[in-house]
């Protein structure tokens, strides 16, 4: 009976990570977690996703609930970084697939301001609850700005309701506020749909979900930023030029992007 079941379980599991897309990946040179295949230019078709053995599914699932959070992810690179210097506003930008992608042309949108990227492609923000501490409250910053929600809609670890996402978000601020960091939170990027995960209909969703956390924001004094009102068409997907996918920016999107965050950035570090 515990073999069967065993067994199942492993079917079931299997099953899960298929239809979740396993192949799913960030664009970078290094290794990165699950998420959508973005595209090298704006106009190539998205690639075809590689059949996977069962052997692989199964290593592949067996990874992901090893360490479900990945904090194994910026573990190394957490350990390597230096302690903010005396007078150093450190900022953590933290958040999944968008967020990590920023990250890779941080030179040409921060320069040398000492901002630490620590977003994971794929990431929901109960991921994110989870490795808060790791990787932004011991990486001691002035000012943390969460862009999260994304994959919150596109279900990446199951269908999650706005609620969840709202709780999961008041958890990340109690820590900030517990560990005196200051706290900026970007609205969720508009999408058509998400090609890992097609038929959701997120673009509705995704207005409702930032009405939702900028009335939130409003009522604890936290600081609100707003890229999807700059970036969105009047349909609720993506402007022309500025999404790789019709999720991820391209450099002009991050040029949007950049000078509404660093607005953010300033006035959460200039409020008492």
């Amino acid at each position: 009976m515990r073999k069967t079941l065993m067994r199942s379980f492993m079917l079931i599991g299997i099953c899960w990570f298929a239809l979740e897309g396993v192949a799913q990946t960030a664009p970078a040179a290094a290794p990165a977690p699950a998420q959508t295949a973005i595209p090298a230019q704006p106009a190539a078709a998205a690639p075809a996703r590689p059949q996977l053995s069962t052997e692989q599914q199964l290593a592949a699932l067996q990874k992901k609930m090893l360490d479900w959070a990945q904090l194994g992810y910026y573990r190394e690179r957490n350990a390597a970084l230096a302690a903010p210097a005396a007078g150093e506003q450190r900022v953590v930008f933290f958040g999944d697939s968008i967020t990590e992608l920023w990250g890779r042309s941080w030179k040409a949108s921060f320069g040398d301001k000492p901002y630490v990227d620590r977003g994971i492609s794929g990431q929901t923000s109960a991921q994110m609850v989870v490795r808060f501490h790791q990787d932004v409250v011991d990486l001691h910053p002035k000012v943390v700005v969460i862009l999260a929600g994304t994959n919150d809609i596109a279900e990446k670890t199951g269908p999650m309701t706005p609620e969840a996402t709202l709780d999961d978000f008041r958890a990340m601020l109690e820590m900030a506020r517990a560990n005196g960091i200051r706290v900026v939170v970007g609205s969720i990027p508009p999408a058509i749909d998400f090609p890992w995960n097609k038929g959701l209909e997120p673009a509705p969703k995704i207005h409702a979900l930032n009405g939702t956390l900028e009335a939130w924001c409003r009522s604890e004094g936290v600081v609100w930023v707003d890229y999807y009102s700059a970036l969105t068409d009047a349909d609720g997907g993506m402007k022309p030029g500025l999404s790789l996918d019709g999720v991820h920016p391209t450099p002009a999107g991050f040029a949007i992007m950049t000078p509404l965050a660093e607005a953010g950035i300033q006035k959460a570090l200039g409020m008492p």
